[in-house]
This record gives structure tokens, C-alpha cells and sequence, in this order.
């Protein structure tokens, strides 16, 4: 036996089928995602909080995911990564019960943004393990037969968020009082998460670090530090790095003021430029029928990239990306009172950031990611994606109240320009090498 081979030993004694845990591990990880990404924002439209300081705080919290390839390689010093992923989500799980508690206080806004900001720490650092554990666990056959798996899991937590939970909340709110049901909802998502935690004990492969046994010294902490410094810096000395960061960011300028004004626009009364939608309205047409045509949208936009080639598809890719521009400025301008109308704008909307999303997902991986450190650099764009997406969340409400509705949708049409035009100046080359394994799928 090879020095090497110990490590290795839990995952064989551990192994199941992947089916028993590659669909739960996702769906794991799409729970607290969604919960502060969409349903936190919902909440506190239903609580009164004004549309500036959703976006201001939601902003902030997402950072998260923006930071999180900063400590990822720090998480190869614990003894297992199923260690690491079920504490992390009970951790999850906790903090999004703590969110039900926090809401019948009189200071329930400052705790729960305090809550949701645990709950993006514990599902930031949850990811990079899961997706390190999904990696390690299974060969190059196997995560290409579950890849799929992952993506469909991850976004059926949006389906279940969005299609179930909101709705749920929605019936609730008139009957129970708003604090009461949200604080129903968030309990359930806490509930959902530590149970979850807890069948993964049974059911994750036990797979190791490379710091097996808790072999953790001040020692190889710090070789992980300089190991990481190098992937910055290699990172960074990319040819066009800073202008490939400036396309990443900009991909997502519109996407992250739609995404985050969108469904305050749908819940406001039509007397302030809103649609005037119930919570279950909009759990019913975002939850069920937008979550499919996202679905529907990324396989699309996955198969029209490998036939037409990444060069060639980016501008279509660019259009779609920013077609739910276009369906919001009809939405504010017309004004429907038909839930049909309004629900298959919506289902437009999702479809085209569904088909373009895998743009800047491919433009990451083939061009970015290329070179020594294709998995790290890959996080590392990713999360300047995020901070992309995060940036114009955070000023989306500002300028929203500054313009009105009607205005501010037409601000997000021009929005969504510059990186039309710079991507006529872009390199679209594709890998060096195989691509490996394949990435979730997930916003």
C-alpha cells in the first residue's frame, strides 16, 4: 500500500450510489442560495422595507459568494469533506431558523440581516465543498452522467422556494399576520436544511482531504497560503485578464437590477407604477412556469453554444441575456391585469436568462479557466461574475426610486449595451485542453 492510498479509504467505505446523494447535495446547496438571493427579498417587500434598502443589504450579503475562492483551498485541511459539507449545512439550517425567530423581535430587521449574512458564509462555503466532494467522489464517466443531476436539483430548490414556499406565504400572510408566515417559511427552510444535514451523514461518501486525519499544521496552512497567493497571481498575469473582468462584470449590469427590482415591481400597487401582484401570484408564475423556462432555457442556450461555437453564439447569447429588459419595459409599460399575460412575459424573461446565462458560464471556463490552475481560476471567475451581479444589485434600488418604474426599466435597456459593444473586441478561444469536469448549473 502507497502512502496515498489512506486517504481514499473512507470514500469506498462509504460508497453509495451517487443517486442517493448527488440529487440531495444540490439541492442542499440551492436551498440557502435562493432563500437570500430571491425569497429574503420577497420577505421584507411583504414587511415594508423600502425597495433602496433590499437592494442595499441583499447586495452586501451576496458578497460572499463573491470572496468565497479566497478561503476555498483552506478547506483542504480539514479531515473530510462530508465533514465539512454537513456541518456547514446545519450551520445553514440554524441560522435560517434563527431568521424565523429574529422576525418577532422589535430589532428584526438588523438580526435577520445579521442571520441571512450567516446563512451566505455557511451556503458560500457549503458550495466549494460540495462541489470539491461531487469531484473527488466519483470518476470522469460519473460526474459527466450526474451533471445533470446537479443543475436540476440546484434550480428545483428555486421551484420549491419560490413555487411552494412563497405561496405558501402568501396564503398564510392574510390569515396568520406577515411576521408569522414568513416566520413559518423560514422555520420550514431551517427544518429542510438540518434534515438534510442529517441524512447526509448516512448517505455522503466519506471522502478525504489530503489532511487526513486532522493533520493540520501551521505548516501546511501555510504552504496553502502560498499556493494560493501563486493562483492570484497567475490568475492576474492572464493576457487581457482586466478586460475579460470588465466583460464578466458587465455581463450581468442589467441582469442584476432586473433580477433584484423585478419582483418588487411585481408586488407594488399599480398607484406607484407597480403590477399590484399577491405573494401568491408571484410564487405561482416565478416558482412554476419561470422555473421551467430557465430550465427549458439553459439546455437550449447549452446545445445552440456547441453548434454555432462560443465566438460565434456570444451576441445571440448577449440578446437573450437581456430579453428580460425588454419583457420588464413592456410589463411597466402596458401595464396587464391578465395573470396569463403577465405569466408568459415572465416565463420570456426567465427563458432568455436561462439561454444566456450560459454564456458567461462558458466564457469562464474556455477562456479564463484555461492554464495550471483551471479550477481555481474558474472560482476565481466566478466570482467576479458574482461581484458583477452583487455591484449593480446594490445601486438597482437607488436608482429605481430616483427614476420611478417606467424610467428605471429604461435605464436598464441601455444598461445592457456596453457589453454588447465590447464584446465585438473580445478573444473567444476556445480551451487548450479537454474541459474536465462539467460546472453546476446555477446562477
Amino acid at each position: 500500500m502507497n502512502q496515498s492510498e489512506p486517504m481514499f479509504t473512507p470514500a469506498v467505505q462509504a460508497r453509495r450510489h451517487p443517486l442517493a446523494w448527488v440529487p440531495t447535495l444540490y439541492l442542499a446547496q440551492g436551498l440557502p442560495f435562493y432563500a437570500v438571493a430571491l425569497v429574503a427579498g420577497l420577505m421584507f417587500k411583504s414587511m415594508g422595507v423600502a425597495n433602496d434598502a433590499i437592494a442595499h443589504w441583499t447586495g452586501l450579503i451576496g458578497l460572499a459568494w463573491v470572496f468565497k475562492a479566497l478561503w476555498s483551498p483552506f478547506l483542504e485541511l480539514a479531515s473530510s469533506k462530508k465533514a465539512v459539507v454537513v456541518f456547514f449545512q446545519l450551520s445553514g439550517g440554524v441560522a435560517l431558523a434563527g431568521v424565523a425567530l429574529a422576525l418577532q423581535l422589535p430589532v428584526w430587521f438588523a438580526a435577520s440581516i445579521a442571520l441571512f449574512a450567516v446563512v451566505a458564509l455557511a451556503s458560500a462555503t457549503h458550495d466549494i465543498a460540495a462541489d470539491g466532494l461531487y469531484i473527488a467522489s466519483l470518476s470522469a464517466r460519473e460526474q459527466a452522467a450526474y451533471a445533470g443531476w446537479q443543475g436540476a436539483f440546484f434550480n428545483g430548490a428555486k421551484f420549491l422556494s419560490l413555487g411552494g414556499l412563497v405561496i405558501l406565504a402568501g396564503y398564510l400572510e392574510p390569515r396568520i399576520g406577515v411576521a408569522p408566515a414568513w416566520s413559518a417559511i423560514f422555520g420550514l427552510l431551517g427544518a429542510a436544511l438540518a434534515g438534510l444535514a442529517a441524512y447526509h451523514l448516512w448517505a455522503l461518501p466519506g471522502t478525504a482531504n489530503a489532511a487526513v486525519n486532522g493533520a493540520v499544521t501551521f505548516g501546511s496552512a501555510r504552504e496553502v497560503a502560498a499556493t494560493l497567493v501563486d493562483v492570484v497571481r497567475a490568475f492576474f498575469a492572464k493576457p487581457g485578464i482586466w478586460t475579460a473582468i470588465l466583460f464578466i462584470i458587465l455581463f450581468r449590469a442589467a441582469e442584476g437590477q432586473i433580477q433584484t427590482i423585478g419582483p418588487l415591481f411585481l408586488r407594488d400597487a399599480k398607484a406607484v407604477g407597480g403590477l399590484g401582484l399577491t405573494t401568491v401570484e408571484v410564487g405561482a408564475v416565478y416558482g412554476t412556469a419561470g422555473t421551467l423556462a430557465f430550465l427549458a432555457g439553459s439546455i437550449g442556450g447549452g446545445y445552440f453554444t456547441a453548434k454555432l461555437g462560443l465566438r460565434r453564439a456570444m451576441p445571440w447569447l448577449i440578446v437573450a441575456m437581456n430579453l428580460p429588459n425588454l419583457v420588464f419595459w413592456y410589463l411597466s409599460t402596458a401595464q396587464p391585469d391578465s395573470l396569463g399575460v403577465i405569466a408568459v412575459a415572465l416565463g420570456t424573461e426567465m427563458f432568455g436568462y436561462g439561454f444566456g446565462f450560459v454564456g458567461v458560464i462558458l466564457f469562464i471556463m474556455q477562456v479564463v479557466a484555461r492554464g495550471k490552475y483551471q479550477t481555481a481560476h474558474y472560482a476565481l471567475g466566478t466570482g467576479f461574475m458574482q461581484l458583477g451581479f452583487v455591484l449593480f444589485k446594490f445601486i438597482s434600488g437607488d436608482i429605481q426610486q430616483a427614476l420611478g418604474y417606467r424610467h428605471f426599466f429604461d435605464w436598464v435597456m441601455v444598461a445592457a449595451l456596453p457589453v454588447l459593444v465590447l464584446s465585438r473586441f473580445m478573444r473567444f478561444e476556445p480551451a487548450d485542453a479537454p474541459s474536465g469536469t462539467a460546472a453546476p448549473s446555477r446562477p
